[in-house]
């Protein structure tokens, strides 16, 4: 009996040693982010197949719409390129036969400002920046110059929108700059914005 105790103890020993370790993420709600809707100075391409002549590169003017040849102006602000496309499938349908129509957007010029990332607080340039898929917390920390020299880095906090709203989770800069421990090293989102305090001392 006391082997049999002792042989289930070693196996849940084993068992547990090789539980992955939590992803630094974990608990942090992370927003979907939503196919994207086209915006007021968009570059897109629209390209008709087998219709090089009614193909072209156009700009989102800023009352939202853009001219094609054959259709005229139509209304681009607000639509996926998937819904665009179909858009001006269903009224090429009037000139040529079985339109099949692609839309690109090769500049998503509307959306910078919208996705951009911020830190501000005791850093030395506090800033907001476009944001890169993959970037990290301390990239946007080394973006701004690193902390000043009255920040409380183990205090900051991430702020970040989510489906239930706007959180806020807490960053320990000093250990990861100092010490080297990421675990609170979170990737960023769009809109993600980082407040460094400064300390009471």
């Amino acid at each position: 009996m006391g082997k049999l105790i002792l042989l289930a103890l070693s196996f849940g020993l084993l068992t547990s040693c090789s539980t992955p370790l939590d992803s630094p993420e974990q608990g942090i709600a992370i927003q979907e982010i939503p196919e994207y809707k086209i915006g007021a100075g968009d570059q897109l391409y629209i390209n008709v197949w087998q219709n090089p002549d009614l193909s072209l590169s156009v700009a989102v003017r800023p009352d939202g719409k853009i001219s094609v040849p054959l259709i005229g102006d139509a209304k681009a602000v607000g639509s996926t390129a998937e819904d665009l496309a179909a858009n001006l499938s269903d009224q090429l349908d009037k000139f040529i036969r079985n339109p099949e129509v692609t839309v690109i957007v090769t500049s998503a010029i509307s959306s910078e400002f919208l996705t951009r990332v911020r830190i501000t607080g005791a850093v030395q340039l506090p800033q907001t920046i476009p944001y890169r898929q993959g970037m990290t917390i301390l990239d946007l920390v080394l973006q701004a110059g690193g902390l000043s020299v009255f920040a409380d880095g183990d205090n900051a906090i991430l702020y970040r929108k989510t489906n239930e709203g706007t959180k806020r989770y807490p960053v320990r800069l000093d250990s990861i700059m100092k010490e080297g421990d990421i675990a609170t090293d979170y990737e960023l989102r769009p809109s993600d914005t980082l407040i460094v305090p400064e300390s009471v001392f």
